[in-house]
């Protein structure tokens, strides 16, 4: 994984006085070599535009070579000569360090009102499978086998009153992380929302009502009005 240390074995517990031990990534870059037969140890970690500068380690004892603070970057083929005669060969794999999927709602686009749709994403990512669980019972999954970095996303539908445990997982060979679904928070938005429109509603209705009654005894208190001034004009 990124970030991690790895040692490549050269197969020999301990130099002999006449070894020559040499790695190489790919079939053309040199990294590493020691000669005992001149008292010499080399690295050349400046191939590849200084890709694994700082980073390789040769043990003087045994010949194996470790690369640390690994990246993506130096996944490949790695070979180990011992005298010419004698070669070994690794196919390093290293995988990205994983983010937390990231769990969205839409409720307003869901195909029924009892019910939530739900989308899990994640992004940057590569050699990975996506995976919706209900408790541990595998729902949907999507898999990645690129080594490009792409974003993927997978939907899922709930219920309101569905009471299981919902997780969504990013896994690939070595690693894993969860993101789980609060069931609850749901059935407050679903419940909380409804029950706000009824009160804005019953709220607009009162409103109305009280300016009709006020429409109403403001027409009649003129009418009086008016029918008062009438009396007093044929009293006069």
């Amino acid at each position: 994984m990124e970030g991690d240390s790895v040692t490549l074995n050269s197969g020999r517990t301990e130099i002999m006085n006449d070894d020559k031990i040499q790695w190489w990534f790919g079939s053309e870059n040199a990294l590493a070599v020691i000669n005992t037969r001149v008292d010499s140890m080399t690295v050349y970690d400046d191939v590849l535009d200084g890709r694994f500068r700082d980073r390789l380690e040769l043990d003087k004892q045994t010949g194996s070579l470790t690369i640390t603070d690994i990246r993506t970057e130096h996944a490949g083929l790695y070979e180990v000569e011992i005298n010419i005669y004698s070669r070994s060969f690794f196919n390093l794999t290293v995988y990205a360090r994983l983010p937390v999927p990231v769990i969205s709602r839409d409720c307003s686009s869901s195909s029924s009102s009892s019910s939530c749709s739900l989308v899990c994403s994640v992004v940057n990512v590569g050699h990975v499978t996506l995976s919706w669980y209900k408790g541990n019972s595998l729902l949907s999954s999507i898999s990645v086998v690129s080594d490009l970095s792409i974003s993927l996303s997978l939907p899922l539908e709930v219920e309101y009153q569905d009471k299981n445990n919902y997780s969504c997982v990013l896994n690939n060979p070595i690693s894993h992380q969860i993101q789980h679904l609060d069931i609850s928070e749901l059935y407050s938005v679903h419940c909380c929302g409804s029950t706000e429109a009824v009160i804005r509603l019953v709220l607009s209705a009162l409103v109305g009502v009280a300016t009709v009654i006020l429409l109403v005894y403001d027409i009649r208190s003129r009418r009086a009005q008016q029918d008062q001034a009438q009396i007093h004009t044929s009293c006069t």
